[in-house]
């Protein structure tokens, strides 16, 4: 099972759910501002690729951040604090599989996880 994570009117996230359209893949969408996202899933995702890569530094919403709350993400337990806060921080799109997950959106990328199956 396929499931895209993101927030709809995100440009990132339309450009996965465009590729996921056109390759025919079958997912289910999950509205991070909707449906939010729990602790587990942050811990899953960050055995996978680090709680670092969870947050998106080029985004809006953290640059919208006071510079001593962006400091203050030093350890994993802050970071899932901020995410599950303002889940606009989080970096997007998340796809997720029992493959394990792909964050961002790249068409290569996207290629080559879908190849593997």
């Amino acid at each position: 099972m396929i499931t895209l994570y993101g927030i709809p009117n995100c440009n990132t996230v339309k450009k996965a759910l465009d590729w996921l359209k056109a390759h025919q893949i079958d997912y289910t969408f999950h509205d991070f501002k909707k449906k939010c996202i729990s602790l587990d899933k942050l811990e899953t995702w960050a055995k996978q690729v680090g709680w670092e890569a969870l947050i998106n530094k080029r985004g809006t919403t953290w640059k919208q951040l006071p510079v001593e709350i962006q400091q203050g993400i030093q350890n994993k337990e802050a970071a899932f604090e901020l995410i599950l806060q303002k889940t606009s921080v989080t970096k997007r799109p998340v796809l997720e599989s029992n493959q394990g997950i792909l964050l961002g959106f790249d068409d290569e990328a996207y290629a080559t996880f879908f190849a593997k199956k």
